[in-house]
């Protein structure tokens, strides 16, 4: 929120209206079911962005499920306390006019599509469910033709990205250092978007290159090469 304490979140509104940003999305939020001093600390959180999606119309909040790097099988998994608390952020972002996006992640304790889906369906919230981005799909072995039976009103937001064939040291590595601009990696991203699509998704997308190598370009030359080569990808649908 540094840029906020510094302009203010209406300088920030005037700035995004006058170049044309108008799809505006939030991160990241996580601890959001946990207790106690990390539970405290994600609150102030959750107030910050809460507030800062209202102010910016923002169309979603992302949300991090339990993030584990090496990733083990006994990442805690509460469900009924997740479930819980999924549904209440998700309300309580209802009054702020956003919705809550939570994203599957290889490397967490909601790294598959069928318990991503218990836990934003069980107790379902008209503004909360999942954000797909296709590098945690495709690294965490999630098949396109099973993103395309996600119900509808459960996708809430999509990510593109591209990455190399195979993982590049561990994936906490991988994912934060070594993904691609779109077209330049491995990944078959119009069987994805068609995927997308087939599940009835009609939102925009959004694109996220976390990369050593992207991060050395000036911010003039990272926009146009992500605009241009995401934009590609829509071209190359059947």
């Amino acid at each position: 929120m540094a840029v906020s304490n510094r302009l203010g979140l209406s300088e920030m509104r005037r700035i995004l209206d006058a170049n044309g940003m108008h799809h505006i999305e939030l991160e990241f939020l996580s601890d959001w079911y946990a207790q106690g001093r990390a539970r405290a600390e994600s609150d102030m959180v959750r107030k910050d962005l809460l507030e800062a999606a209202e102010a910016l119309s923002a169309r979603c909040i992302k949300i991090a499920p339990s993030i584990e790097e090496p990733l083990l099988d006994d990442v805690a998994l509460d469900m009924p306390r997740m479930i819980e608390s999924f549904a209440a952020l998700s309300r309580e972002a209802a009054t702020y006019g956003t919705s809550i996006a939570l994203e599957i992640m290889p490397f967490s304790n909601i790294r598959t599509l069928s318990t991503a889906l218990e836990l934003v369906s069980t107790d379902p919230q008209p503004n909360g469910g999942l954000y797909l981005d296709i590098w945690h799909m495709a690294r965490g072995g999630i098949d396109y033709s099973e993103v395309a039976k996600i119900p509808q009103q459960c996708i809430k937001a999509v990510e593109l990205d591209d990455a190399d064939r195979d993982v590049v040291g561990t994936l906490w590595d991988d994912t934060r250092f070594h993904r691609r601009l779109c077209g330049e990696g491995a990944l078959d991203i119009p069987a994805f978007l068609s995927a997308i699509r087939e599940a009835g998704y009609r939102g925009p997308y959004a694109v996220e290159i976390i990369s050593r190598e992207y991060r050395r370009l000036s911010l003039e030359e990272e926009a146009k090469r992500s605009f241009e080569t995401t934009v590609a990808q829509f071209r190359n649908l059947d």
